[in-house]
């Protein structure tokens, strides 16, 4: 697998035309591989600082193709005060038979999309594929890959939308507007998902952040994304939830700080791909997938993000 070592930045990325399809399907061929060992991956490494920073690593391997990935990550909010984004980070692709370096690939890119892929994975198995209303908390970088994902994969009709500004929230609805879709700016967080049949929640990491989101709310049938550790919701409010699976139980067992209780959790993502857990059970079932980041969602998109930039000659050379 000698090949030559390329950069691809954001720009170049989006130029490959990656689908929600090609996302979602990656990603859980993969998940699937983790059962036939012909994918490996570690538990996500995080450190927090005392001053608000928060810096995250993943590793992940597979067999075919023969790929191993690592991506680093710092969340910084000072960075806005830089004009900066708050998160930025790269992946960095190795064969993973003979530790050659493959690509650098843009870690921003990837975290948005594999995100995103990772949520419309479980909504395979835990969402009504009749979902037609989105209800964001957030109305960030998460908001918009997870508007483009659930768009294609849904027919989605319309949008609720609440967060901290009213900037990015406009600039999501004018989004979803060029989409064809409603969009509604929500007065409240409850508001915005009491009537959703999709909720993503995408609040960014803060010392600041409180619970302010009752899963009581939610609209029977209802499946909601976290992506935020479930940090704006009320923790006694989950257990409202029929069916709560997160995205990885040994890495939740490990973190220290539970997402959710325990008790709730029945399972993650590798058990629900590989029927070892069950997704949706009937159109009134409330569901969740609460995630702190998976390693195989970075290796499935910067791999196949590398794939499809050696077939068409995409990436800048490096050395």
């Amino acid at each position: 697998m000698a090949q030559q070592f390329i950069y691809l930045s954001a720009d170049t990325l989006d130029g490959l035309g990656i689908t929600a399809r090609e996302s979602r399907d990656c990603i859980e061929e993969l998940v699937r591989g983790l059962d036939s060992e012909q994918v490996w991956a570690a538990p996500k490494s995080a450190m927090y600082i005392e001053d608000g920073r928060y810096f995250m690593a993943t590793l992940a391997v597979a067999t075919n193709p023969p790929v191993f990935a690592v991506k680093s990550l710092v969340l910084n909010a000072e960075n806005l005060k830089r004009g900066l984004p708050q998160i930025n980070g790269v992946v960095i692709v190795l064969d993973a038979d003979t530790g050659l370096p493959l690509a650098i690939v843009d870690g921003n890119w990837v975290t948005a999309v594999r995100t995103a892929g990772l949520s419309a994975v479980a909504a395979r198995h835990l969402a009504r594929e009749d979902s037609a209303v989105i209800g964001f908390i957030g109305c960030g970088v998460q908001a918009h890959s997870h508007l483009a994902a659930f768009s294609e994969l849904y027919p989605i009709r319309e949008i609720r939308a609440f967060g901290r500004g009213t900037a990015n929230r406009d600039k999501l609805c004018t989004s979803a507007e060029a989409r064809g879709l409603t969009a509604i700016a929500s007065r409240s967080g409850q508001e915005a998902i009491e009537d959703a049949d999709i909720v993503v929640t995408s609040v960014t990491l803060s010392r600041e952040t409180r619970p302010f989101l009752d899963a009581g709310g939610l609209k029977p049938g209802a499946f909601a994304a976290i992506t935020d550790f479930a940090a704006p919701w009320h923790r006694e409010g989950m257990r409202a939830v029929d069916r709560i699976v997160v995205d990885d139980v040994a890495q939740e067992n490990a973190s220290g700080a539970p997402m959710v209780e325990p008790d709730l959790i029945k399972g993650d993502l590798r058990m629900l791909v590989n029927g070892k857990t069950a997704g949706r059970s009937g159109p009134e079932e409330t569901t969740a997938f609460v995630f702190r980041g998976l390693a195989i969602g970075d290796l499935a998109l910067a791999s196949l993000a590398w794939q499809k930039a050696h077939q068409v000659g995409a990436g800048t050379p490096i050395g």
